[in-house]
């Protein structure tokens, strides 16, 4: 442990207090779960923006409201009274959800003893919450972080972050670090130090159609391409590397007595480095019809980059080690095979993701938290919010 480390009391005190606020947190999540907010219907989460709004406010801090195009918008909180010269640190989430309005008819908000369900309650809304009682925490104990906490969340990070990822990319560079508060990873509540990058590509196969029973001969098939097409791409798995290439939908054809004139696959890929990420990019991208009189119209790309574990990402994971040890967490970390914005913020700044909820279900009908280390989740993200800038608290890459 390093001469920089906290005293143990220190921590003991904030997981205590944070565990007398087991109530409100339950409220909270109530009240945030409640508030429907699908990332396909912008005006519905207008009302959870505001109810985070309100919270940060109340604990004197300067919302700006970022109006969104075809998403519900974006939240940038920071301390009203801020200095510029000190460094600053990234609270980085979202508050869309996967789930349509009317869901909670028939998978309503419940606590039971230490379970609480509810749709997006795991994923991310419980992150959200634990953001507003971290800095209240701190408040409690009239603590100012060295590093100035900035808390960025955004509506739509379940579609790919579209118009969001450009201010997150214009936060990151300025970052001592980020901490990324979607759900652990598993019901075991690791840390996600790594996470796959994720790409989509269209192929579109067109051929000549022609009558299949006349003249066949005249035609020249976009399905028996895209057959071709097909097992090229999934030759380009390599389990071993962490490469996946799956086609997830195909479709084509006008009718059986026609020789199909063009042809379509959905392509999702999943890297876990951004070299395995231009290798299969290039592959995909060379792809040549082997089928007379076809051609081939290959479109998408890495919507997000891998996150990978760079030494200065290995450093935040140290620091989190070393807290948890004071909190009595044993952390384990893991790679995870979906996304996140943490994916974009790696590429500029130490990252660490998975920091929020501990359970289980996302995007799942069995979505739900367990209370006791989530709040443990809480008091570690605290710890991390009080702690000096990477490059001062002893911790070498």
């Amino acid at each position: 442990m390093n001469n920089n480390a906290r005293p143990a009391a220190r921590a003991s005190d904030v997981l205590e207090h944070l565990q007398s606020r087991r109530a409100q947190l339950v409220d909270l999540l109530r009240t945030m779960t409640e508030a429907e907010s699908p990332s396909d219907v912008p005006s519905s989460q207008r009302e959870i923006r505001e109810i985070i709004a309100a919270g940060f406010e109340r604990l004197d801090y300067q919302v700006k409201r970022i109006p969104g195009h075809n998403s519900g918008g974006m939240l940038h909180a920071r301390p009203a009274d801020r200095r510029h010269s000190k460094p600053a640190q990234l609270l980085l989430g979202h508050y869309d959800t996967v789930w349509p309005l009317g869901t909670l008819a028939e998978m309503p908000f419940e606590h039971e003893g230490d379970i609480v369900r509810g749709p997006g309650v795991y994923d991310m809304k419980a992150g959200v919450a634990l953001v507003l009682m971290a800095i209240e925490t701190l408040q409690h104990f009239n603590i100012q972080p060295q590093v100035v906490p900035h808390v960025f969340l955004n509506s739509d990070e379940e579609v790919g972050s579209r118009e969001s990822r450009r201010y997150i990319e214009s936060l990151a560079p300025h970052m001592d670090r980020v901490l990324v508060l979607e759900p652990s990873l598993g019901p075991g509540g690791k840390l996600k130090t790594a996470r796959k990058g994720i790409a989509r590509y269209t192929v579109t196969v067109r051929g000549e159609a022609a009558h299949a029973g006349l003249d066949p001969g005249a035609g020249a098939s976009a399905i028996l391409e895209l057959s071709h097409v097909i097992q090229t791409l999934f030759a380009l798995n390599d389990f071993d590397r962490g490469i996946t290439v799956n086609v997830g939908t195909i479709d084509g054809g006008l009718r059986p007595n026609v020789v199909a004139p063009e042809s379509q696959a959905v392509v999702d890929v999943r890297v876990e480095t951004r070299e395995d990420g231009e290798w299969v990019e290039a592959e995909i991208r060379s792809l040549q019809p082997v089928t007379e009189g076809t051609a081939l119209l290959i479109e998408g790309g890495f919507g997000r980059p891998a996150m990978e574990r760079t030494p200065a990402n290995r450093q935040l994971w140290r620091l989190a080690q070393s807290l948890g040890d004071q909190l009595g967490m044993e952390l384990d970390e893991g790679l995870a095979g979906g996304g996140s914005d943490g994916n974009f913020t790696s590429l500029y700044t130490a990252t660490l993701d998975g920091l929020g909820a501990v359970g289980d279900g996302a995007h799942a009908r069995h979505e739900h938290l367990r209370l006791g280390p989530t709040l443990e989740h809480a008091a570690l993200l605290t710890l991390l919010l009080m702690s000096p800038p990477l490059e001062t608290n002893g911790l070498t890459p």
